[in-house]
């Protein structure tokens, strides 16, 4: 299906390609942008050459196709408008649907109902090449993608049937909850509860969700909640009476995406929407946060790549003491620093996802890994990169603080990277990794 839908958005857009939108274009004629002269153009770093572009050495032939579709979308239809979304705070549904239209809603998910069919690899290349162009957009794409992989692997035939349909088409949207407001790191501590309803074979829920991406917009919550017999996830549907939504969150990034507290009061839940076996959630929680990592890791090194790409235009363009930034010992060394560290997280996270499409038994150490290292490493890319744009980089006229502000969560959320760190030191006692 995604093979298809590459091609076919390749041809659509031949004729059409164009270099990344400058930072001044990439803010646009809007009120907040200055008229300030635009101080670099970006590189055009479309994925379709292979020449010196590490992103798709190794890469076979279709994953090299998904990856230009990929990076033609984000190029054509997220980069021209992330500094509006982030400013706005605007949701793009319309966009999301788009992307579905392409393959993108439920990439790993078995084609019998929508899905792609694709691996973890194939899509931690196809969010990489999403995130170039947008971060944030890409990190709900990945939250709806993994809500799906899950009802796909967990859920019974009557489930798969039901959801992944509008799902995979993205007619309708999913948000995964698992934080709460006093339970973070500490997941298996959770008190959202459900308990049976007599003289049915229903639940109701009662508890609530905090800082879940899609809240109040998602139309499917994944929520997980203890029963008798222990963690259980369930899929609850927006309009369940009981279930409300708080007032959207003031984030530092992913502006873009709704973010917000889900709570439920004596929310009716009918057995058919357990998803696996009652006391079965948390193994399922864990399992989708394998990929979900992996994931996250991907679209830290898609945006890193587009912070490095702006910091060495601006090298090039920007002179001071009578020559470009790019000429001093001092500059090229940073981005030496940022491109290695940038590759060494695009090969971290690849083979993390290989391992985890291969069942490797440290796909788990593999992925945390991943997930610890590319999420700081691409974040200090990102700082880097504002940091070789002096005062400029400060000012959104320039796209690098907001792909720093988008980044920096990556540390915090699909586990802290503190929790990371307890993870591969439990999968090495075990030798596992």
């Amino acid at each position: 299906m995604l093979r298809a839908a590459a091609r076919r958005a390749l041809a659509t857009f031949v004729g059409c390609k164009a270099p990344l939108p400058t930072p001044a274009a990439a803010v646009g004629a809007q009120p907040w942008a200055s008229s300030r002269r635009t101080m670099a153009t970006a590189p055009d770093t479309s994925a379709g050459d292979d020449g010196g572009d590490a992103a798709s050495f190794g890469l076979t032939e279709d994953q090299r196709e998904f990856r230009a579709m990929a990076a033609q979308f984000a190029q054509n239809e997220l980069a021209p408008h992330s500094a509006r979304w982030d400013a706005e705070r605007h949701f793009p549904v319309d966009v999301l649907r788009e992307a579905a239209s392409l393959g993108l809603g439920a990439i790993t998910c078995r084609e019998e109902h929508g899905g792609t069919g694709l691996g973890r690899l194939d899509a931690a290349v196809l969010f990489e090449a999403l995130a170039y162009g947008d971060v944030s957009f890409t990190a709900y794409l990945t939250i709806h993608n993994m809500c799906c992989s899950v009802i796909d692997r967990f859920g019974t035939d009557a489930q798969r049937a039901h959801f992944l349909p509008a799902l995979s088409r993205m007619d309708r949207l999913a948000s995964y909850c698992l934080t709460e407001p006093n339970s973070g790191s500490d997941a298996a501590s959770l008190a959202t509860s459900a308990r049976r309803v007599a003289g049915t074979s229903d639940y109701a829920l009662t508890g609530a969700k905090a800082f879940i991406s899609g809240a109040g917009v998602s139309d499917v919550y994944l929520v997980m909640a203890r029963t008798e017999g222990g963690i259980t996830c369930f899929l609850v549907e927006r309009d369940a009476p009981g279930l409300n939504f708080g007032k959207p969150e003031h984030k530092l990034g992913w502006n873009l995406q709704p973010t917000c507290a889900v709570t439920m009061e004596d929310v009716r839940v009918p057995e058919a929407n357990v998803v696996g076996t009652e006391g079965q959630g948390f193994k399922i929680a864990m399992a989708a946060l394998d990929g979900g990592r992996v994931n996250i890791g991907a679209c830290s090194v898609g945006g890193a790549h587009f912070a490095l790409d702006q910091a060495r235009a601006y090298a090039k363009d920007r002179k001071q003491f009578g020559k470009p930034l790019e000429g001093f010992q001092a500059t090229q060394f940073a981005l030496a620093d940022m491109a290695t560290s940038l590759q060494a997280s695009r090969l971290m996270v690849r083979h993390a996802a290989a391992a985890l499409d291969a069942g490797h038994v440290g796909g788990t150490g593999q992925a945390a890994m991943a997930k610890r290292f590319a999420t700081d490493a691409c974040f200090e890319v990102a700082n880097r990169a504002l940091q070789v744009h002096g005062g400029y980089g400060y000012l959104r006229d320039y796209p690098v603080e907001r792909v720093m502000r988008d980044l920096r969560v990556h540390s915090i959320l699909e586990g802290t990277n503190e929790i990371m760190r307890v993870i591969i030191a439990r999968q090495m006692q075990e030798n596992k990794i």
